[in-house]
């Protein structure tokens, strides 16, 4: 399926991060502080805090919108028990050069404001407070940045103010408002000027003034500052065609990305005359005809907003206008055909294995097995979406296969898909009275209830690497909704990958189709726990990157617990005399191996630096020249007038690596490369990266794979490529970019 989006450019994080733990914290090129509106307030006061940010000249920061570049700066509290911050206060911005990639933000100087709960009951004294700050400083490049500040704040029986309050109070004049004693806007129209023209249409908004309790005319110096959306972009562009002296009316394109066009908007409405400049916040329904008008509905009360109350009322967000139920269908869809992914392949093995030893069963157990099968699969679901939406929760960004991110999830998952590789090679059972070791490593191949169950868990954790068509969409459109969507969507991911087998396992007369229990079950068994073997190793692969060279000792470790289970399954299991002395052995092994191979030597809870995210790439001879993706690189080369390849990617993505032996890594691929002067550029999602969790999110895609084409044609989207390639898919998109 082809989509033709076009992304919008966003800022080129070229440097590291740069952390000092002091008052005033430094960047390259921003000194950020903290102040306070009092040095001393009494409980229940509310206090409003300021991140004062100074920018050396030409070197700006981002809004909360940055619009086609940047991203927007962060604030994370660490504030004592009773007091609590609201959501930050923004400055109305500057729209920031150049003019051909419109952006939102601050040069000079800023101050981000936001108010500070203190609780009622709280005793006399002072408080520490502090905030890690994180940003974004561009001028010719682009360097994210970020520093530790603290401030303290004194409780006492009255309020005084500190010699920073009448700093916050002229920012807080420059906070966007509903009303102000400036200008009142009468009445706000919104409406489309004619149909949509492919994925763009042209949209006006107008507003008439009061300036100073007169009509007056505001229109030269009038904006919109939208706010950001996944679904569709406000582009900056602006074309003024008021009729003074008493309506404002723009002109703005919208560049839709999926779904419908939108039937709401929100952002600033922009005014400016001499040297005054003033912004309104509101929400807009977009009609149809221009005869329509609406009156504004604002984001929030001045009054609340002035005094620090009531910071949770905001902008309603415009929500994804697809149907739930058809991202639900999606989601069914998309979870069925994992059941087909390299990922899963292992675990179908068992299950065909498990059907198997069952088809002579009584018909109600079968049943009963597929259920439990179900269960595993739907509890599995239920705790990634609880994962998603606590990670949602602390302000970070959700992705599909994200724990594979983390080194230490990696190391138990190969841990335990070896155990379950010895299990199936017969090295040692599962017995019901089995402790840790092998519960651990063989419920995968026990009949019975709890092999049925830990079927469905394994099944869905080695699902995660992988997605599938339709549901990179569905997940895409999930991961921007509320808890209760969420976990609706993860349970029809879950219901669609339980599928086949609760059908399966309803229809006794489709097992006869099944070969005859025997023999050959146990020789099939030990040839299924090669793939699972196959799976460990390149789970170890995986941990090399985030272990470098010191990975040797996971693979030590490997081997002892090997060794560990051969001796548990000869010598106690299957022996009859000094189990005992086997048993201390394996303890012994155990113990040993993990304080000695992942404590001492690995240090497997504290990983080496992950590879520098602005780094060159690892050659591959006689590959594609790939650069690293930025932002930045994608412009400069369609300025050039060159077709752009990106491959967004993981190691730990088995479709991604699929996709690139099959479809990207091959010789005809490569001639079309160099015929058409394209630029092949790799974004690397291992480590899951903010910037490219973030461009995803801009594609409604909740993971890798995603492969862009870009045409040499600057004004030209690009083209979205299906999550499963093929060599014709991908010379036929470089062909029409090439055009």
């Amino acid at each position: 399926m082809w989509h033709l989006i076009r992304v919008r450019r966003i800022g080129t994080i070229l440097a590291g991060w740069i952390c000092l733990a002091a008052i005033a914290a430094h960047a390259a090129h921003t000194q950020v502080r903290l102040i306070l509106s009092a040095d001393t307030a009494r409980p229940g006061d509310t206090v409003l805090a300021g991140v004062d940010m100074k920018m050396e000249p030409g070197w700006h920061t981002y809004w909360k919108n940055p619009g086609a570049a940047g991203y927007p700066t962060k604030i994370e509290w660490q504030l004592p028990p009773g007091v609590t911050a609201s959501e930050i206060q923004w400055p109305l911005p500057e729209k920031l050069p150049p003019l051909e990639v419109t952006t939102y933000g601050y040069d000079n100087e800023v101050v981000l404001l936001v108010p500070l709960k203190l609780a009622a009951d709280l005793k006399p004294g002072p408080l520490d407070l502090k905030a890690k700050v994180s940003w974004l400083e561009c001028k010719e490049a682009c360097i994210p940045g970020s520093g530790d500040v603290e401030a303290t704040l004194n409780i006492g029986n009255q309020t005084k103010a500190s010699a920073d309050a009448a700093l916050i109070e002229s920012w807080q004049k420059k906070i966007p408002t509903t009303k102000t004693n400036d200008f009142t806007v009468l009445t706000v129209r919104a409406w489309w000027e004619g149909p949509a023209n492919g994925d763009t249409r042209t949209l006006i908004i107008a507003w008439g003034l009061i300036i100073n309790g007169k009509l007056g005319d505001a229109a030269q110096g009038a904006d919109f500052f939208p706010n950001a959306s996944e679904q569709f972009e406000i582009q900056g562009a602006t074309e003024n065609i008021s009729t003074p002296p008493t309506d404002v009316r723009l002109r703005k394109l919208v560049k839709k990305y999926s779904g419908d066009w939108p039937k709401t908007i929100s952002g600033v409405l922009v005014n400016q005359w001499d040297s005054s400049r003033e912004g309104i916040e509101v929400n807009l329904v977009i009609s149809e005809k221009p005869e329509s008008r609406t009156g504004v509905a604002p984001v929030s009360n001045f009054s609340e907003r002035k005094s620090g109350q009531n910071m949770e009322t905001g902008a309603t967000p415009v929500l994804p206008s697809q149907p739930l139920w058809q991202m639900l269908l999606y989601a069914f869809i998309g979870g069925l055909i994992l059941n087909i992914m390299p990922c899963v392949l292992p675990v179908i093995a068992l299950k065909i294995l498990g059907f198997v030893g069952e088809s002579r069963s009584d018909p109600r157990h079968v049943r009963k097995l597929g259920l439990v099968y179900a269960l595993g699969v739907l509890v599995s679901f239920l705790v990634l979406a609880a994962v998603v939406i606590g990670v949602k929760a602390a302000g970070h960004r959700a992705g599909w296969g994200m724990q594979f991110s983390s080194p230490v999830f990696v190391v138990c998952l190969t841990t335990l898909v070896m155990l379950v590789a010895l299990n199936l090679f017969g090295v040692f059972e599962v017995t019901l009275s089995g402790r840790a070791l092998d519960a651990a490593g063989g419920l995968a191949s026990k009949h019975g209830s709890a092999g049925a169950f830990f079927n469905g868990v394994l099944a869905t954790v080695l699902a995660t690497p992988c997605t599938a068509p339709f549901l990179s969409i569905a997940l895409g459109f999930a991961f921007a909704q509320r808890a209760p969507v969420i976990l609706l969507m993860f349970l029809a991911v879950g219901v669609g990958l339980a599928a086949p087998y609760v059908v399966l396992s309803w229809n006794p007369a489709w097992l006869k189709f099944l070969p005859k229990p025997g023999a050959w079950m146990e020789k099939f068994k030990i040839a299924m726990g090669f793939p699972m073997l196959a799976t460990a190793v390149w789970l170890f692969n995986l941990a090399a990157g985030s272990y470098g060279k010191s990975v040797l000792w996971l693979g030590i470790f490997l081997v002892l617990i090997a060794f560990a289970a051969w001796i548990f399954g000869e010598f106690v299991q299957r022996g009859r005399a000094r189990k005992g002395v086997a048993l201390v052995i394996v303890f012994i092994l155990l113990v040993g191996g993990y304080a000695f191979a992942l404590e001492n030597q690995l240090n497997w809870r504290a990983p080496i630096a992950t590879p520098d995210a602005t780094g060159p790439l690892k050659e591959s001879p006689g590959g594609i020249d790939w650069q690293r993706w930025s932002p930045e690189a994608v412009a400069k080369a369609r300025s050039e007038g060159r077709p752009v390849i990106v491959d967004f990617t993981a190691d730990w993505c088995l479709t991604c690596q699929v996709n690139k032996k099959t479809s990207i890594e091959i010789p005809s691929v490569r001639a079309k490369l160099k015929e058409s002067n394209a630029v092949a550029l790799l974004g690397d999602y291992t480590h899951f990266p903010e910037n490219i969790s973030a461009e995803l999110n801009r594609f409604n895609r909740a993971g890798v794979p995603l492969v862009l084409v870009y045409p040499k044609n600057p004004a030209a989207p690009p083209m979205v490529l299906p999550e499963i390639l093929t060599p014709g898919i991908i010379l036929n998109a470089l062909n029409r970019a090439a055009q």
